[in-house]
């Protein structure tokens, strides 16, 4: 049974968190590189500029959540939608560990020669890919029904007949 479409009002909404979610992306890309609007004022990464990047990083990754749950339109969750949201926040904290990493002792720099190595540029972009491929797996899909009425055929279901949805809990 196919959901309905989307009313104007949640089309509304969805343009709404869109723009959130590119307005933290532009302040994603400020944080990564502050001289874009010349606020660059130190050689170093400062915990200023990585928090910048990590609030914009948060903004972007609730903005796309918010609004592909409204384009959801109250779909039932599968194991990989739910597979998907972990590994987006996984990936958030990939990338704020990485980031943080001299902050919080974990690096291999001091403070006060503060730079940002290749193993942290590594962890932010696997954490941002993580992000986007838990968002992709997040994003509803349609099942696309044989338009002569036929089953399906035996390996895609495993009977040949219906395929029943799995139930979710623990079934007590």
């Amino acid at each position: 049974m196919p959901n309905p479409p989307l009313t104007p009002r949640q089309i509304r909404w969805v343009r709404r968190l869109m723009t959130v979610t590119l307005l933290g992306l532009l302040v994603f890309f400020i944080g990564l590189n502050p001289d874009l609007l010349g606020m660059n004022r130190s050689p170093a990464v400062g915990f200023v500029q990585v928090g910048v990047w990590l609030a914009g990083l948060a903004v972007l990754l609730l903005g796309a959540y918010g609004a592909l749950r409204v384009v959801r339109n109250g779909r039932p969750t599968t194991l990989l939608n739910d597979v998907g949201l972990r590994l987006a926040a996984t990936g958030y904290v990939i990338a704020s560990a990485a980031s943080l990493a001299d902050f919080i002792g974990i690096g291999s720099h001091t403070i006060r020669a503060l730079v940002f190595g290749k193993i942290q540029v590594a962890g932010l972009v696997v954490g941002v890919l993580l992000i986007v491929v838990g968002l992709v797996l997040y994003y509803p899909r349609t099942h696309s029904s044989p338009a002569s009425g036929e089953p399906a055929p035996a390996g895609a279901g495993g009977m040949g007949g219906k395929v029943q949805p799995a139930k979710s809990g623990s079934g007590r």
